[in-house]
C-alpha cells in the first residue's frame, strides 16, 4: 500500500509542483543566478562602485551558512546578500499571468524585476509568490534581483539564532507560474488556491467541501465552468460537481462545491495510508484554461484526555520524533533526496508522528508524509523570546502555514509557540490571537502550544487546544526517573487537560563513551556520553509508554543540528540531542532503543559497541530485542541470568565476566527459522576508574 500511494503522490504532485492543465505552466526557475555576499560598504557611492564585481554563480536551492553556522560557536555571516539571474521572457507569454513563487528564503527578501520592487517578504520558512506580470517585457532579457537578509530582527520571528540558527539564501526551489487571464489564486499566500475540508467523516459517509478562489484580470467578467471531480487511488472517479459562474474583475472571489462520498476508503496512518485526488477545473465553452490538483485523505484525528489519540475511531499509538532540517555542510538548502533519507530513518525506526519543529518545512515533506501515513505536528518559529514587536509577523506566518498545507492530510495540529513567556501578559495575549486566527482560518485541527515548564498554572499555558511541555528531566532539571513523578501529578490535578510530552532527551557526542554515568549529568558541561544518553530513553519511553495520560510524545531529536550560539559537549555549535548524527552516517544506540520498541521489524541490537575500551572487568550487557530472549555468547560462552529493564524489549546480562584482551559478544534469536543476530567486540585490558567524574552532578539542576 505504500508503494502504492507513493506512486499516486509522484502522479498527483509531479516534480515539485504538480500536473497542470496545459494553460498552467509551471517552470522551474533553479538554473544560473549570480550571488553576492555582504557586509556591503554603507556609502551608496562605494556600494555601487563595487556593485559589478566578485558575483559567483550558484544554482538553487543555496545558502550562504552551510559551513559557517556549523563549525564554530558565534563566529557566522548573518546579514545581507544578493542574487540575479536574467532570463528571457517568451513574447507568446505577454496576454498570459506571470507569477514568481519562492518556496524559502532567509530570512527577509525584497524581489525587484527589472529595477522595479515587487515585493518584501518577512520569515524565512513559507513559501511566497508574487505577481510580476506588469513588470516583464516580453521578448527580452528580464532581470531578477532578490536580496536576502537573515539578520535576527525584533520583527521577524524567530527574533534571535539562539534555538537554531536562520540560515540565509534561496534554499528552497523557486518557480515561474504562468496562467491564463482567468485563473486558480496564486498569490493568497502562497495556496494552492483550492481548500479542501472534510467533516462527519466515518466508513458509511464523508462530507467534503471544496472552497476555491479565482482571479480574473481582464476588464470586464467572463461567464465561465467551475467543475470539482474527486478521483480514488485506482483513477475512478467517485465524485464531481458543475457550476457555472460569472467572474467579475476585481480581486479574488470564492467559490464552493460540496461533495458527499459513500463508503469512503480512509486514511489510517502506516497501516493504510490512502489517498484520493481532488481536481479543480476552471473552463472556457469546455476547454480547461486552469487546473489545480491537490490531495484528500478521509480521517478524523481525535485527542482524548488521559487517553491518548484516535485516528478514525482507533487508538492510534503516537511514536513521535522531532526534526530539524539542516545537514552537515549542506545547512538547509535540501534536495529532494535529503528530505527522503530523513523520513527512511524516521519510518525505519518506526515512527508514527512527527514534530517538523520548530518551523515550517518544505511542502515535500507534507506531501510525503500524506503518502507514508506519518502524522503531522506543523508549527510556525515563535520560538525563544519575546521581543513585543512580532505580534503582526507570527500571525502572518501562521496564516501562510495554514493556507499553504491546509490540504495534506497528515497535519494535525498546528504549533502556535515554543518556550516563550516574559512579558508573559503580552505572550499569552498573542498566543490567544494566534489561536483564535488558527480556528477561524482551520476549524477542523487542533492547535497547541509549548512550555518549557512542567506546571499548567505558568501564565502562558492553557491557551490552546492541547497543551504542550518540553521535559529534560536527568538533564536541565532534577534526575533521569522524575520524569514518572512529573507525569503522575499532573494526571491527578489536572485529569481532563490534553497534554503532549512534547520535548525529551538529551545531548550526546558518539565520541564520548564511559561506564561510569548517574542520573544526572552537567549539561552546561564538554563531556556528553552516549552511554547517558542511551540510559535516559530507556528510563523515560518505559515510563512514558505505561502513561496514557500522555497523550503524545516526541523525543528530541532525530538528528543533531546545528546551534550556531552553543559551545557544548566537546563540539562547537552543536546541538547532540539528535540519536542520528548531523551527517544521518551514525545511527546511536538510542536509534535502535526505539526502533526496538516500535518497529514491526525484527531487531537484535547490542549496545555501547563504540564503548570498546571497557573500565570494568565485571560489566553488564544490554540487548534490544523485539522477537523474544536473546541467547548471549561471550567468547563462544552462553551467558545466562538475564532481566528485564524498562520495556519487554530491553534485556540485561549483568555480572558479565571480561577476559583480558579483546572479547567477542553475540546475540542472537531465531525466529520462524531465521536467525537474527548482533556482534560487538570490548577490549579489556585492567580494572580502570575515571580519574575525574566531574561531567555528572551531584545536584538537581535546571536551566534553559
Amino acid at each position: 500500500m505504500i508503494k502504492k500511494n507513493l506512486f499516486f503522490l509522484f502522479f498527483l504532485f509531479g516534480v515539485g509542483a504538480g500536473l497542470q492543465a496545459e494553460s498552467r505552466k509551471v517552470i522551474a526557475f533553479n538554473d544560473k543566478w549570480q550571488f553576492k555576499k555582504g557586509p556591503f560598504p554603507k556609502e551608496q557611492i562605494v556600494f555601487m562602485g563595487r556593485w559589478d564585481q566578485k558575483w559567483q554563480s550558484v544554482s538553487l536551492p543555496h545558502t550562504w551558512n552551510a559551513k559557517d553556522m556549523q563549525l564554530e560557536h558565534n563566529k557566522f555571516y548573518a546579514g545581507e546578500a544578493y542574487y540575479k539571474k536574467s532570463f528571457l521572457v517568451d513574447h507568446h507569454l505577454k496576454d498570459k499571468q506571470v507569477f514568481i513563487k519562492f518556496e524559502g528564503v532567509g530570512q527577509v527578501a525584497d524581489l525587484y524585476v527589472n529595477d522595479k520592487f515587487i515585493g518584501k517578504h518577512k520569515g524565512a520558512y513559507s513559501a511566497f509568490s508574487y505577481d510580476i506580470t506588469a513588470a516583464l517585457v516580453f521578448g527580452e532579457e528580464n532581470e531578477f534581483l532578490v536580496k536576502a537578509d537573515n539578520a535576527a530582527r525584533p520583527d521577524v520571528i524567530p527574533v534571535n539564532h539562539s534555538l537554531f540558527g536562520v540560515y540565509g539564501g534561496i534554499y528552497r526551489p523557486v518557480w515561474l507560474i504562468v496562467t491564463e487571464k482567468a485563473h486558480f489564486a496564486v498569490t493568497d499566500h502562497a495556496s494552492s488556491g483550492v481548500y479542501v475540508s472534510q467533516s462527519n467523516v466515518s466508513r458509511k459517509q464523508a462530507d467534503v467541501e471544496v472552497k476555491m478562489k479565482l482571479a480574473n484580470e481582464e476588464l470586464q467578467p467572463t461567464q465561465l465552468t467551475l467543475e470539482t471531480l474527486i478521483f480514488n487511488a485506482d483513477g475512478k472517479r467517485v465524485q464531481k460537481s458543475v457550476s457555472d459562474i460569472e467572474l467579475q474583475a476585481s480581486g479574488l472571489q470564492s467559490f464552493t462545491h460540496r461533495l458527499k462520498i459513500r463508503q469512503p476508503h480512509l486514511w489510517q496512518g502506516r497501516k493504510d495510508p490512502y489517498l484520493y485526488k481532488v481536481v479543480c477545473q476552471l473552463k472556457d465553452n469546455g476547454e480547461v484554461i486552469d487546473e489545480v490538483v491537490q490531495p484528500l485523505g478521509l480521517r478524523k484525528v481525535e485527542v482524548v484526555a488521559g487517553k491518548g489519540v484516535f485516528l478514525n475511531g482507533e487508538k492510534y499509538p503516537m511514536y513521535g520524533v522531532c526534526r530539524h532540517q539542516d545537514w552537515w555542510e549542506i545547512g538547509s538548502a535540501l534536495q529532494n533526496h535529503h528530505h527522503d533519507a530523513d523520513l527512511a530513518m524516521i519510518m525505519e525506526i518506526g515512527a508514527t508522528t512527527i514534530r517538523l519543529a520548530h518551523y515550517q518545512q518544505s511542502d515535500y515533506i507534507y506531501s510525503k508524509c500524506d503518502s507514508l501515513g506519518l502524522l503531522i505536528w506543523a508549527e510556525i518559529p515563535f520560538v525563544n523570546r519575546v521581543t513585543g514587536d512580532e505580534a503582526a509577523n507570527a500571525k502572518e506566518q501562521l496564516r501562510e502555514l495554514i493556507r499553504q498545507s491546509f490540504n495534506h492530510p497528515s497535519i494535525y495540529i498546528w504549533g502556535l509557540h515554543n518556550e516563550v513567556y516574559r512579558p508573559q501578559d503580552y505572550t499569552a495575549h498573542l498566543t490567544q490571537d494566534l489561536h483564535d486566527l488558527a480556528k477561524t482560518e482551520d476549524p477542523g485541527r487542533y492547535t497547541v502550544t509549548v512550555s518549557g515548564y512542567g506546571h499548567m498554572e505558568h501564565p502562558v499555558n492553557m491557551n490552546a487546544d492541547i497543551q504542550g511541555m518540553n521535559r529534560y528531566f536527568g538533564w536541565y532539571e532534577k534526575t533521569i526517573e522524575s520524569i514518572e513523578q512529573w507525569a503522575i501529578d499532573l494526571e491527578q490535578k489536572y485529569p481532563n487537560q490534553k497534554l503532549m510530552l512534547t520535548e525529551y532527551g538529551a545531548d550526546s557526542n558518539i565520541h564520548h563513551q564511559t561506564e561510569y554515568i548517574g542520573n544526572t549529568i552537567k549539561w552546561y558541561g564538554d563531556y556528553f556520553p552516549e552511554t547517558y544518553q542511551t540510559k535516559m530513553h530507556e528510563v523515560q519511553w518505559g515510563v512514558i509508554a505505561k502513561h496514557p495520560y500522555i497523550t503524545a510524545s516526541y523525543l528530541w531529536n532525530m538528528f543533531d543540528f546545528a546551534v550556531p550560539m552553543w559551545k557544548r559537549g566537546g563540539v562547537e555549535a552543536r546541538n547532540l540531542k539528535g540519536i542520528v548524527t548531523i551527517d544521518r552516517k551514525v545511527r546511536k544506540d538510542a536509534f535502535y532503543w526505539y526502533k526496538a520498541n516500535w518497529s514491526e521489524e525484527p531487531v537484535v541490537y547490542m549496545t555501547q559497541r563504540r564503548n570498546t575500551d571497557r573500565e570494568k572487568k565485571t560489566t553488564s550487557v544490554t540487548v534490544y530485542s523485539n522477537i523474544g530472549v536473546p541467547t548471549i555468547k561471550l567468547n563462544g560462552k552462553i551467558v545466562s541470568n538475564h532481566k528485564i529493564g524498562t520495556t519487554d524489549v530491553h534485556y540485561i546480562f549483568e555480572n558479565v565476566e571480561l577476559e583480558a584482551g579483546e572479547n567477542t559478544i553475540e546475540a542472537s534469536v531465531v525466529k520462524n527459522g531465521t536467525k537474527v543476530r548482533d556482534e560487538i567486540h570490548w577490549i579489556y585490558s585492567g580494572e580502570k576508574k575515571r580519574e575525574s567524574e566531574s561531567f555528572l552532578n551531584s545536584e538537581a539542576h535546571y536551566g534553559f
